[in-house]
């Protein structure tokens, strides 16, 4: 079993900040990249940062230069640190890894349960 526990959301005003936390754990024998989907009700998820195994790091454009996701190799955990935020922002955050358990071969899909933030204006 491998669970993805997420924290760090809840309500910023327009130009404020929030850091979400994410811990994977369970039978864990590596991870590959990691990241940090957002999905509003009625809409498709979408990717807003990943980072690899390496630390090298993608952004969707709408966070670029405001966004920063970073990652705890030995704690198997990965940050999404939200500078900036604007009420568009307002949405679920889930986090996703790509990992490799122990006695399995090849690499599972997994996502955490969402976590609301929001954004005032």
């Amino acid at each position: 079993q491998v669970h993805l526990v997420e924290s760090g959301g809840g309500l910023v005003q327009a130009g404020g900040s929030l850091r979400l936390s994410c811990a994977a754990s369970g039978s864990i024998r590596s991870i590959n990249a990691m990241g940090w989907y957002r999905q509003a009700p009625g809409k498709q998820r979408e990717l807003v940062a990943v980072i690899n195994s390496g630390g090298s790091t993608n952004y969707a454009d709408s966070v670029k230069g405001r966004f920063t996701i970073s990652r705890d190799n030995a704690k198997n955990t990965v940050y999404l640190q939200m500078n900036s935020l604007k009420p568009e922002d307002t949405d679920v955050y889930f986090c996703n890894a790509r990992i490799v358990r122990m006695n399995f071969r090849g690499e599972f899909i997994y996502w955490g349960q969402g976590t609301q933030v929001t954004v005032s204006s």
